[in-house]
């Protein structure tokens, strides 16, 4: 009897597998568990796309696309516009039939019968996904859109290749199909289309490769802007031959359509391409500098996306003056407003900010001298370099005046060492009087004076006043060394302005920003921006004090050749070394900060990367002199040109003199004094009281 074949040992295994499996089934009820499974995850997957298509604001779309974002200026003039993905858009009465029907035919042949996608593309793209899964490709190598998923694509979402963004184009491309006829579709998408050579839509595109309007082109130009769609690379300018041939298999597929007749099909296919070029582009973008800044706040301060405010066609209204924006941008251009270049040729690069102090709005900026780059770097915004001595009134000379010292008390002036590492701050010129006066210390910018009064004051008073004054300062920087400026990250032109602002403004501060409003293209107003609330980070006493001591910076000081002719203005200078050389007259910062009641202006000069071979010189009345001078006498004309309500420090401190003398000479001196001293404060007094009444009916009368 011959003995019964052995089962491998495997099938044993594969059976008894599948028998436990069965019975795990049965008693678990596995099959129910994996279809509830399934459910459960398709039904959140389609929950979660519906929501996404809902609230991607699709009712806008055609709103949006069909307009572009203008920016305006602070009088409402409109200063500029902005688009990235966008041309001339065009109704579709203006658009040849041809156009229309070579892009159906060609991109979605049955556009008219389908509701936002095709069953037969979607299955295609799910094949090509799968394979790409299983050979290690996280990607979809394309797949069967329609024209609403590629509309969908092109607006709502970026251009990856995912399983994720390709159900999220389904999904809205299915709500553009609930709201939209399918002209409204094929008239946005055909607006909104790529075409290389930077040009959007079939309008520009005309222009640009036949020199003629979209509702002009004839059937066989038709089809070149349709075979550019998948590759627009591959347009009549740049490769002829490659666009030519693509354009006889698109006048293939609209016979093949129905479109053309079979019989023409050889007449258009052996007609030359024609190509010329009418289209131009306008420089809608003519503020650089400041339209990148309104960018940048619309995208971290109220979140919207740049494809969004560049695409969406917003009205943004700003705080802009043309006319400083333009001076400014005029002087950046201007070599001989500058030092002379490094040897090597690199350039000096600079960066200024022009603020209303009484409301922080920006109303110009230019943020280096180089060729412009869209959201490039912005040395006015984002640059953080040491203020130097720019610090002294808002670490020292503020908080001493609140802490009892006055303009003209007496200051030492001595080479004075301090705390345990023996700190030895040294006055530029290595002089020390003894004592000098605080105005004299501060308009000569004096170093040795400004750290004693930190330290009499106290280090952290002074800590407490650069924090007030909204400028970055960390613990570390909480020590003798602010006094000069020495920050441990440093600070941006705009910071500084800000930070000015409470001198021009009485002692109140206010924030740089740029927006006032921004309204959407159904004329819904999304963001409204009156500036943020003041706060009073000094009295005005000391503000005034301030600026007694600051105009003295121009009229005696450090900042005489920086004087614009026939004004006054105060403010501070300051520099920093440049450690890395070892020239005694090295310097890697310049700054200037200046102001009227009206204005405030922040410059800084340096190089972006500070070595011994790219450094400035500390010449006086070069380089940031020159240019801010030339900037204040082109901007201070065009302001309301308010006159402050006090006088310069010295020539306040002879008045006294002179009226002491008087009084001595009378013999009635304590008298007198009081006298003056009193009518000097009924003075100031009716002066807070005229502001206020102003203030007041300018509130009520709605200005």
């Amino acid at each position: 009897m011959m003995q019964a074949k052995q089962t491998p040992w495997w099938k044993r295994f594969l059976r008894a597998s599948w028998n436990q499996l069965k019975r795990l089934n049965h008693r678990f009820l596995l099959t129910r568990w994996l279809i509830i499974i399934v459910l459960l995850i398709t039904l959140v997957s389609v929950t979660y796309l519906t929501v996404v298509a809902k609230t991607a604001h699709v009712r806008d779309l055609e709103s949006n696309l069909s307009r572009s974002t203008v920016i305006y200026d602070q009088n409402g003039t409109q200063a500029g516009k902005l688009y990235a993905q966008k041309g001339t858009y065009v109704k579709a009465d203006k658009i040849s039939p041809d156009i229309a029907n070579a892009i159906i035919s060609t991109e979605d042949r049955n556009f008219y019968h389908e509701h936002g996608f095709s069953v037969k593309g979607y299955g295609r793209a799910l094949l090509l996904a799968i394979t790409n899964k299983l050979t290690g490709k996280n990607q979809i190598s394309g797949g069967g859109s329609t024209i609403s998923q590629q509309l969908a694509k092109n607006t709502f979402l970026s251009q990856q290749q995912t399983l994720s963004r390709k159900f999220k184009e389904l999904f809205i491309s299915i709500e553009i199909e609930n709201i939209y006829s399918k002209q409204q579709i094929l008239t946005m998408y055909m607006n909104n289309a790529y075409f290389g050579n930077g040009v959007y839509g079939v309008q520009d595109a005309s222009r640009k490769y036949f020199g003629m309007d979209a509702d002009e082109l004839p059937v066989q130009d038709a089809a070149v802007l349709a075979g550019m769609l998948q590759n627009p690379s591959n347009n009549p300018i740049d490769h002829p031959e490659a666009a030519k041939e693509r354009r006889n298999v698109v006048l293939q597929l609209m016979a093949d359509n129905k479109k053309i007749p079979q019989s023409k099909v050889k007449y258009y296919q052996s007609l030359p391409l024609g190509t010329k070029d009418t289209f131009t582009v306008g420089n809608n973008y003519k503020y650089p500098y400041y339209f990148d800044a309104v960018i940048n706040e619309a995208i971290n301060k109220y979140g919207l996306s740049e494809k969004a405010i560049m695409n969406n066609g917003y009205k943004i209204y700003t705080n802009l003056n043309q006319q400083q924006q333009q001076s400014f941008q005029a002087d950046f251009k201007n070599p001989n407003l500058f030092p002379q270049d490094a040897a090597d040729g690199t350039k000096v690069q600079a960066a200024s900010v022009a603020l209303d102090p009484k409301s922080g709005g920006v109303q110009a900026v230019v943020g280096g001298r180089n060729k412009d780059v869209f959201r490039g770097f912005n040395r006015a915004t984002d640059i953080k370099r040491q203020p130097g001595s720019t610090m002294k009134p808002l670490a020292v000379y503020a908080p001493a005046l609140e802490n009892g010292f006055k303009y003209d008390s007496e200051l030492v002036n001595k080479k004075l060492s301090y705390g345990k590492n023996h700190y030895t701050p040294k006055n530029i010129n290595d002089v020390y009087t003894g004592k000098v006066p605080m105005y004299q210390a501060l308009a000569q910018s004096l170093n040795a004076p400004a750290v004693w009064t930190l330290d009499q004051i106290g280090v952290n008073k002074g800590y407490e006043a650069v924090q007030k004054f909204n400028l970055p300062v960390t613990k570390k920087d909480d020590n003798l060394a602010l006094a000069l400026g020495g920050l441990s990250t440093g600070v941006s032109p705009q910071q500084l302005a800000g930070a000015y602002t409470a001198f021009a403004n009485q002692g109140k501060l206010t924030k740089p920003f740029y927006i006032t409003k921004i309204v959407d293209s159904t004329g819904k107003t999304i963001v409204q921006n009156d500036g943020a609330t003041p706060s009073q980070v000094m009295s005005k006493d000391t503000a005034r004090q301030m600026t007694s001591m600051m105009l003295g910076v121009f009229d005696y000081g450090t900042g005489t050749t920086a004087k614009p002719a026939g004004y006054q203005v105060a403010g501070k200078t300051g520099s920093t070394e440049a450690d890395s050389s070892t020239d005694a007259d090295a310097t890697r910062d310049k700054w200037i900060v200046g102001y009227t009641p009206d204005v405030v202006v922040a410059t800084w000069e340096g190089f972006d990367s500070t070595n011994a071979n790219h450094h400035l010189e500390n010449l006086s009345g070069t380089g940031v002199n020159s240019l801010f001078k030339h900037q204040m006498e082109q901007i201070l004309p065009d302001t309301a040109q308010t006159q402050f309500k006090v006088q310069d420090s010295a020539t306040m401190v002879a008045a006294k003199r002179s009226r002491t003398n008087r009084s001595t000479a009378t013999n009635g001196s304590a008298w007198t004094q009081k006298a003056e001293e009193l009518n000097q404060k009924l003075l100031d007094k009716g002066s807070d009281l005229t502001d206020k009444a102003i203030e007041k009916a300018r509130s009520l009368l709605g200005f």
